[in-house]
């Protein structure tokens, strides 16, 4: 079998299996979701170029569910960066100055964000002496 995504498909979903053979091509039905994807369209409004709709949604659920989905993407992946001249696992990364201090930004302010809707506290424990004030304090209210 050929290499890339439609031949994991058929190696991932068609060894071992019985019954009637599938009547769509794998590869239609890729170009379908590709298609879907592209062009932010619903399920429903699939073109009549491609397969059913509810046939490729079908195909796509079973995919993801077996976890296909996430080995196409993978594969692709890896022949990109092949073609590109660069290994296929990520060799660095990149963070930006920007994307620290907005995290930072945001971090700061949902701290003042709840500094804002929090009930002052005094810090300082209460000592033995306050709290024996406050009980007699208590103590002559009700004797009163």
């Amino acid at each position: 079998m050929g290499r890339g995504p439609a031949a994991a498909a058929g190696a991932g979903l068609a060894a071992g299996r019985g019954g009637q053979p599938e009547a769509y091509c794998h590869r239609a039905i890729l170009d379908a979701i590709r298609y879907l994807v592209d062009n932010g369209i619903k399920w429903r409004a699939m073109p009549a170029d491609f397969p059913p709709w509810d046939r490729v949604y079908a195909f796509f659920r079973r995919w993801r569910d077996h976890m296909l989905v996430r080995e196409f993407h993978d594969q692709l992946c890896d022949q990109v960066s092949e073609k590109a001249g660069r290994g296929a696992e990520p060799t660095a990364g990149v963070i930006d100055s920007q994307s620290v201090k907005a995290e930072h930004r945001d971090q700061r302010a949902r701290a003042e964000h709840l500094r804002e809707r929090r009930p002052y506290e005094d810090p300082t424990p209460p000592t033995p002496g306050d709290i024996q004030n406050a009980e007699d304090e208590g103590g002559e209210a009700a004797a009163r």
